[in-house]
């Protein structure tokens, strides 16, 4: 039997239903507690830029969904690092192909604006990180007229300065690279530094010998301390290293121990992070399936003796890419890449154990928290089970760290995806994210 309505009832009913409608939309917008931000490289558009997925994470059920409009254009080739200012207003996003950095006014709905575009001042960017009002980057070559793909030198690391504005949203640009003397970067050097006391720049001690490729950076929660780690790739096996360096407000940069040579850092470290706290700094070792911690004492690093065979050793899966602690719980989390899978850790005095895995998408290669609540997790999966990629959500329980997979986790990205940053949605709590 088919009920049949006179034209006032259907008005009501109409009427209803569009009160209803706006309900649901105004629900779900209360209900979003985080804007995450996924960077996907592969050429797409008139320009061949890469992309930025822009999802909204449910606060109850950690469902992820794309806003509308999302995808945005990243503004140039290859998008392979992002972050986001300390007033969550701007994400700044680095294309490695244009040697650039893209900054973006994020809206109040999620939405990136382009605004400025600077060149970094070495070649081929591929990490970033901010702290405060500086933002320091890493190229994988310092700018040598010696230096290309055919002839590869030593990578550097540079700090620029963020000019924080004004409004809601305000636009924070990023400003010039800040001198080291008479140049704008810090060379990467394996024979330790020697400052010129003419122009007061630091240089290496002696002939660099090997070609030093740098993975990732991290920086202290105070901003005070920078961390680089790399390998070396001329030697046989691969060494690996973490460059540790003293940040001035203005984000000038000194080599620790009168430039002594670098850390030592297993063959291939992928990923740094350190803990909430700046006590302690985890790096993870691609090649030998490890987290390496060490303790931090004025910006000083010693390697732990809590790990397997009391040496700073804490196991991971196979090829770990990615690496993030918990800003608020004694939680550490690691993607392994080959395994495809997240593992967790709790924290204690340095020491990490394992809480056990979880199955990501193919290939995790960067990992997130959300900075409202701390509560929910992610992954960006470079490979896809169609044309593009996945993001991986799971929901963390603070009182034991372990995972359990979001609503109708994962999630489609575009094509190969390979960094995330996040904002808290309506409020003023800290990012967190991890390449």
């Amino acid at each position: 039997m088919r009920m049949k309505f006179n034209k006032s009832s259907q008005l009501l009913l109409v009427s209803a239903a569009s009160l209803l409608a706006a309900g649901l939309v105004t629900a779900c917008g209360t209900l979003t507690t985080d804007f995450v931000f996924v960077a996907s490289s592969k050429a797409a558009g008139a320009n061949l830029y890469g992309e930025i997925d822009v999802f909204e994470i449910n606060q109850e059920s950690g469902f992820m969904r794309q806003i509308p409009t999302s995808p945005f254009p990243s503004g140039g080739r290859n998008p392979v690092a992002e972050a986001v200012s300390e007033d969550h207003y701007n994400l700044y996003v680095v294309n490695q192909d244009d040697n650039s950095i893209v900054q973006f006014v994020i809206g109040n709905d999620g939405k990136v604006y382009p605004q400025n575009t600077v060149n970094t001042p070495g070649i081929y960017p591929l990490a970033e990180a901010v702290n405060g009002t500086n933002l320091f980057v890493v190229d994988l070559y310092q700018p040598l007229p010696i230096c290309s793909t055919a002839a590869p030198c030593s990578g550097s690391v540079a700090a620029l300065p963020i000019t924080v504005g004004t409004g809601n949203p305000a636009s924070d640009p990023l400003g010039t690279p800040v001198a080291n003397g008479n140049i704008p970067y810090m060379p990467l050097c394996l024979t330790g530094y020697t400052l010129n006391s003419t122009t007061q720049t630091w240089n290496c001690t002696g002939p660099e010998p090997d070609v030093i490729v740098p993975t990732a950076i991290s920086v202290l929660p105070s901003g005070s301390f920078v961390y680089v780690t790399a390998y070396d790739t001329t030697a046989s096996p691969n060494v690996g290293y973490v460059f540790a360096f003293a940040a001035a407000s203005s984000g000038a940069l000194t080599p620790l121990n009168g430039g002594a040579p670098p850390y030592a850092a297993g063959t291939h470290p992928s990923a740094v992070a350190s803990d909430s706290t700046g006590t302690y700094l985890y790096v993870t070792d691609f090649n030998h399936a490890d987290i390496l911690g060490y303790s931090v004492a004025a910006g000083a690093l010693t390697p732990l003796t809590t790990g397997a065979a009391g040496a700073n050793k804490f196991a991971t899966g196979s090829q770990p890419s990615a690496i993030i602690t918990d800003p608020v719980y004694p939680y550490l989390y690691a993607v392994n890449s080959l395994d495809s899978t997240v593992q967790a850790y709790s924290m204690s005095n340095g020491a990490l154990t394992s809480l056990g895995t979880y199955s990501t998408g193919l290939q995790p290669v960067a990992i997130g928290i959300d900075p409202s609540t701390n509560h929910f997790l992610y992954t960006a999966n470079y490979l896809g089970t169609g044309v593009g990629g996945t993001v991986s959500g799971f929901e963390l329980s603070p009182t034991d760290g372990t995972l359990i997979n979001s609503q109708n986790s994962p999630y489609n990205s575009n094509a190969q995806p390979t960094a995330v940053a996040a904002i808290p949605h309506g409020g003023s709590q800290s990012s967190s994210s991890s390449k």
